[in-house]
């Protein structure tokens, strides 16, 4: 016996194109416009790195509060074209906000961030007592 995946609506593809968010345009990349996250641990710390291109760090306003690292950005672009005839102005909004509850092991006073090349990068050190300890020996006595 082998098992067979049913769509059980009539003329699926059809209806795909009727619930597809983009009917009137400028919506296709609805979901795009939030920064993919890598997250990595180390023996001494997190490392965090968001991909925002096309931003300056002026753009980023980034706040802890309460062990909750909150980071967002708004993007306004203007342009305009003034012809003999015409006048053109094209304006785009881009906008996000990612928040990250930290860990009771991450030392908040020493939280460091940089932006270089389109990646938003933040180190999240340890703190002492969360950090392994070396081996040591024990001599019998």
């Amino acid at each position: 016996m082998s098992l067979i995946k049913r769509n059980d609506v009539l003329f699926p593809s059809l209806m795909n194109e009727i619930f597809k968010p983009d009917w009137f345009g400028g919506m296709e990349n609805f979901n795009s416009t939030m920064p993919a996250v890598n997250i990595k641990e180390h023996e001494t710390g997190f490392e965090l790195e968001l991909a925002v291109p096309g931003r300056k760090k002026e753009d980023f306003n980034i706040e802890i509060d309460d062990s909750l690292l909150t980071i967002s950005s708004e993007l306004k672009t203007e342009n305009e074209t003034k012809e003999e005839n015409y006048t053109r102005r094209e304006f785009g909004y881009s906008s996000f906000k990612r928040s990250f509850t930290l860990p009771e092991s991450v030392n908040e006073d020493k939280i460091d961030a940089s932006y270089e090349d389109g990646i938003l990068k933040f180190t999240l050190p340890k703190k002492e007592e969360a950090l392994p300890k070396p081996k040591r020996m024990i001599e019998l006595s």
